[in-house]
């Protein structure tokens, strides 16, 4: 099952199709967090910054994950609204790397997801300052404190610095592991979204 031939890869033709099937074998296979993937982002600097973040959803729009827009990667985003991602199964042997341009989805959709959230993670999305400098972790604990007294057992409305980005890839690359590193990796490319995806297999 966690193997794919070249007849594979030559029959696929929908990259979100192959994602979306990966996605669900990994959730099979993967102990924590088969939905993990690194996003890695610039600084105004044009330094590269990563870090893992939950993938929450994957469709022909792209990915969606969500974060503090004061954040570090929010802050980068903002300045250079492009991302690469890589998704990374190792029970699986796969990779997935995506590249494109990111944006902010709408609020009635972040609202809905937010709602999902269980109750103290929507506490601590009011109570962290996502990045920056703390001065000690009984500073964040008095905060969680200060934000479930003021909520009480009331609803917790989503933070107005806090939503979803997607990112809309316009390069996607399967990576199989094959023995003696003769990996199987096939690209897709278009040139924006909504453009028909042109294919090409890729040296290992």
């Amino acid at each position: 099952m966690n193997a794919l031939n070249s007849s594979d890869f030559a029959d696929t033709r929908d990259p979100f199709a192959l994602l979306q099937l990966w996605l669900t074998q990994a959730s099979e296979r993967e102990l924590n967090d088969p939905e993990a993937m690194t996003l890695a982002s610039v600084d105004d600097s044009g330094l590269p910054d990563a870090r893992v973040v939950l993938c929450k959803q994957a469709d022909e729009r792209g990915l969606v994950f969500y974060t503090n827009a004061q954040s570090a990667k929010g802050r980068e985003l903002a300045a250079a609204p492009k991302a690469a991602a890589l998704f990374h199964w190792k029970s699986l042997r796969r990779q997935v790397r995506l590249r494109g341009a990111v944006a902010r989805i709408g609020d009635s959709e972040a609202d809905a997801y937010f709602a999902s959230r269980p109750r103290a993670s929507r506490i601590g999305a009011w109570a962290s300052q996502q990045s920056r400098p703390l001065e000690s972790r009984a500073k964040l604990e008095e905060a969680v404190a200060a934000y479930t007294e003021k909520f009480g057992e009331g609803e917790i409305p989503r933070p107005p610095y806090w939503g979803g980005y997607r990112l809309t890839p316009t390069e996607i690359e399967f990576w199989q592991d094959v023995q003696f590193r003769l990996h199987d990796r096939v690209l897709f490319t278009r040139t924006r979204e909504g453009e028909p995806w042109s294919r090409e297999r890729l040296y290992p």
